[in-house]
């Protein structure tokens, strides 16, 4: 059965993929009693990385909010390896925007996550948040993503 959560998300045409495999010893979402941690997501999507580089270089502001969205989705994925997705409250997000030293609009960045985020979990997804500039991600990822949930089941 679809929850909820992936029902909004199919009305704003995204459809979760499966968990993304990881890349080295970890694993892309861990449960401890109620608390769940997704691992750092980036923006795969299909086999391949989206909006590599670094924003205000190579990657314009648009491409990476719609890069931090991408992150969110497999995020999104992670947790649902490991809880149902009806049942999660949104903690917090943390973003790293992999980015040249004068840009200053972090913020913004991972506002294409947060915004998705509470699109699919209404109320449940409000947030506290961090985000962060980086000088490199994995891969040359343009955004990194983690999110911190709890279960009410």
């Amino acid at each position: 059965m679809i929850s909820k959560v992936e029902e909004r998300l199919q009305a704003l045409g995204v459809v979760l993929p499966q968990v993304p495999a990881p890349v080295a010893a970890y694993v892309p979402a861990k449960r401890v009693g109620d608390i769940i941690y997704s691992s750092g997501q980036t923006a795969w999507e299909n086999g391949i990385l989206r909006y590599p580089g670094r924003v205000g270089g190579t990657v314009t502001l648009n491409e990476a909010v719609q890069s931090a969205r991408i992150c969110a989705i497999n995020c999104i994925s992670a947790l649902r390896s490991v809880a149902d997705l009806d049942r999660i409250d949104i903690l917090k997000v943390t973003g790293f925007v992999n980015a040249d030293a004068d840009f200053g609009d972090h913020p913004a960045v991972i506002n294409g996550a947060s915004e998705l985020i509470i699109a699919a979990f209404g109320e449940r997804g409000r947030h506290a948040r961090c985000a962060v500039g980086t000088a490199s991600l994995p891969s040359s990822a343009s955004v990194e993503l983690e999110i911190l949930a709890v279960s009410v089941d």
